[in-house]
């Protein structure tokens, strides 16, 4: 579903932590988002699930406006970077459970749980706990869990950062065949440099509040300071330096 976000700005005190934000997300695209720490994120993604009310400005999907919506009325799933399962419940409770709060029957819910666990390879993990799953698998379960109620808007905040690396690149190529499949609309916020440009269809950077969208992937990698040239210039000079000791 296309989202829409129009001069959203938000201060605490004296600290104006957004500023006069403006962003379009086109539907079934991902836009990822770089920034540090502190730079505002997670509030704009707050702002947008409705649990946090802007000072002003709109936020729109379909052209209709929710800025005044409730969280739970938007449709909008938000992922934290913890996987906040449900401890006493199983792999197939933890990702049928917003079908249960819908109330669909129970042919449905099995149905549709079934196919999400063939999905995810987790099968063969239908019953057991979340304190029985590794890292990478606990993040499925609510990957799961989200995307099977058909969200909006699935907003992601460094869903990936607590994993170790491999298991990090594995749930990176998941979650692109997830949002492909299920034509996810989502809005990803990271700090990591690779993590934005391989999971983006767009991608922005934010620092201090702003954010500024790109065209293209080249007008990212191309302005300085999204820190992609300096990584780039990194690399071929340790690579020239391995060359020189030869």
């Amino acid at each position: 579903m296309h989202l829409e976000i129009e001069k959203i700005s938000k201060s605490y005190g004296n600290e104006e932590v957004i500023k006069d934000l403006s962003l379009q997300l086109e539907a079934n695209k991902t836009l990822s988002i770089l920034g540090k720490s502190g730079c505002g994120k997670t509030t704009m993604l707050k702002i947008i699930a409705g649990l946090t009310k802007p000072d002003n400005g709109s936020i729109k999907m379909a052209g209709k406006d929710i800025s005044d919506l409730s969280p739970e009325k938007r449709g909008i799933v938000y992922l934290y970077q913890e996987d906040l399962l449900f401890p006493h419940l199983n792999v197939f409770e933890n990702i049928a459970f917003g079908l249960r709060i819908r109330k669909e029957n129970e042919a449905d819910i099995n149905r549709k749980v079934n196919e999400m666990l063939l999905f995810l390879e987790l099968e063969k993990q239908a019953q057991r706990m979340p304190h029985e799953l590794s890292g990478g698998q606990r993040q499925r379960v609510s990957f799961g869990r989200a995307i099977i109620i058909n969200p909006s808007i699935l907003l992601l905040d460094e869903p990936f950062g607590s994993l170790d690396s491999g298991t990090r690149q594995r749930m990176q190529h998941l979650f692109k065949d997830m949002a492909d499949k299920f034509q996810i609309t989502s809005l990803l916020v990271t700090h990591d440099l690779k993590e934005a440009i391989l999971m983006g269809d767009q991608i922005g950077f934010m620092k201090k509040g702003r954010l500024q969208v790109y065209n293209s992937r080249d007008e990212f990698i191309n302005d300085p300071q999204t820190g992609v040239q300096s990584e780039l210039h990194f690399w071929e000079g340790l690579k020239n330096e391995k060359t020189e000791q030869l």
